[in-house]
């Protein structure tokens, strides 16, 4: 009975972590959902009267989650695939490198995973700026107008989706070398020898062996941009007339902002099920894809 119970004892911290701060808010979540909570109940509860469904109602009609929803679809459609091609991509180039400055290389292409956003988004503000950004110097050279980077409702959705990008493929690159690692190196240099060339290897034998890798990277990607907040938060502000208004900031805005914490947990809560929806969706096409 001991030893059964060793193991549980090495989780329980994490299980505790994950009750607390991940299933509970779920539930109160719900529960806030269906009244209208607002800021006026931290000075007396009685001014929170139980609504039931009428925040969801409310939601499904409201024009703007409906575009903080397509916006977030659109990040996701975006920025999914174009994080798991460029970290494989850099990861397996990375990998065929060795020495000092192939090492660095890989800790260059992490440190935008680590920088605080804020630093980040002062960086790429400049770069995107109209009158003295960088990319629009640039363009001025071979006489091109400059390029309203941020403030084009169209342009601005894949000049922040662009900084994502950049900041997200250094966590996946690593995660990626790591599985390079476990690739067997017998089955590489028995391709060699029936005379496959790299790209021939590569295709053939080094990417289906990543498949469980890619298949990790594609989830907790899909489920990132799903919540995608920071970039287009510290950026435009959601803006310019809500074409970078993820569902995450609609929902920090109704509930921070207009202090309609009932109406934002709706929001949540509808959010959660997408994502959770989206998620066992993947895990059902990878199971039948290992069945087949």
């Amino acid at each position: 009975m001991r030893n059964r119970l060793v193991p549980y004892l090495f989780v329980s911290p994490a299980m505790i972590l994950l009750l607390a701060f991940g299933i509970l808010p779920i539930g109160v979540a719900a529960v806030i959902s269906t009244t209208n909570m607002n800021i006026s109940a931290f000075a007396s509860w009685s001014n929170v009267d139980f609504v039931g469904l009428d925040n969801y109602a409310t939601l499904f009609a409201d024009k703007d989650f409906w575009q903080a929803l397509g916006n977030t679809g659109f990040f996701a459609v975006i920025g999914v695939p174009s994080i798991v091609v460029v970290s494989l991509v850099v990861a397996l180039l990375l990998n065929r490198g060795q020495g000092r400055f192939f090492r660095a290389l890989r800790s260059f292409y992490f440190i935008p995973a680590i920088t605080a956003i804020v630093a980040v988004a002062l960086v790429w503000g400049y770069l995107y700026n109209t009158q003295f950004g960088l990319f629009n110097y640039l363009l001025s050279l071979v006489g091109v107008e400059p390029v309203q980077w941020l403030s084009d409702p169209w342009l601005s959705k894949f000049s922040v989706a662009l900084v994502a990008i950049w900041r997200g493929t250094g966590l996946n690159i690593i995660i990626f070398l790591a599985a390079l690692q476990g690739v067997p190196k017998e089955y590489l240099e028995a391709a060699s020898l029936d005379g496959a060339g790299g790209l021939r290897q590569t295709w053939s034998i080094t990417i289906p062996l990543l498949r469980f890798a890619i298949f990790f990277v594609s989830v907790t990607t899909t489920i990132s941009w799903l919540q995608f907040f920071d970039e287009p938060f510290v950026l435009t502000d959601g803006g310019p007339l809500g074409a970078t208004t993820s569902a995450s900031i609609f929902l920090y805005k109704e509930g921070f902002r207009l202090n309609q914490f009932g109406y934002a947990s709706a929001g949540s809560i509808v959010l959660f099920a997408i994502i959770a929806i989206i998620t066992i969706v993947q895990l059902r096409l990878r199971r039948a894809d290992d069945e087949y």
